[in-house]
C-alpha cells in the first residue's frame, strides 16, 4: 500500500512539473505581443477636387514596371564621380546596337591571345632595334 501511494504521488508531481516545461512535444508557437503595431488612422485628403484615375490606367507616381525594377536594382539615378566621368569621356560614344552586334554568331572575331602576349612580353626600348618576324 505504501508503494502505491508513493508511486501515485510521484506520478502526480511529475505531471504537474511537466506543465511548467518550456520546450518539448507540446510546445506551440505563440504570437509576439510586442510585434503588433497600431495602424495609422485614415485621413481625409486636403484637396477634395481630386479625380479618381481611369480603370486600368497606370498610377502617375509609380511609373512603369521596368522603371521600378531598375530603381530597385540600382537605386535610381546617382551623380557620377569625377573619375567615372573622365573615363566615360575618354571612352567616347559606342554605337547603340553594339551589344547585339558583339553577341551575334556571325560577327568575325580575331583570337589575339598569342600576339597580345608577345607584345606585352616584348622588352622595353626606343624602337630602333625592333625587328618584325613574318611567319611563313
Amino acid at each position: 500500500m505504501k508503494l502505491v501511494k508513493s508511486t501515485a504521488i510521484l506520478l502526480a508531481t511529475s505531471a504537474m512539473l511537466a506543465g511548467c516545461g518550456g520546450g518539448g512535444l507540446f510546445n506551440r508557437e505563440r504570437p509576439d505581443e510586442f510585434a503588433v503595431q497600431r495602424q495609422a488612422p485614415l485621413v481625409v485628403p486636403p484637396d477634395f477636387n481630386l479625380v479618381p484615375p481611369a480603370p486600368g490606367a497606370p498610377r502617375p507616381s509609380e511609373g512603369t514596371a521596368q522603371e521600378q525594377a531598375l530603381d530597385a536594382l540600382f537605386g535610381g539615378p546617382a551623380p557620377r564621380s569625377p573619375v567615372e566621368t573622365s573615363a566615360l569621356d575618354r571612352a567616347g560614344n559606342a554605337a547603340p546596337g553594339i551589344r547585339s552586334t558583339v553577341g551575334d554568331p556571325a560577327t568575325a572575331t580575331v583570337a589575339k591571345g598569342r600576339a597580345t602576349r608577345d607584345i606585352i612580353a616584348a622588352p622595353e626600348g626606343d624602337g630602333q632595334a625592333a625587328q618584325a618576324v613574318i611567319p611563313s
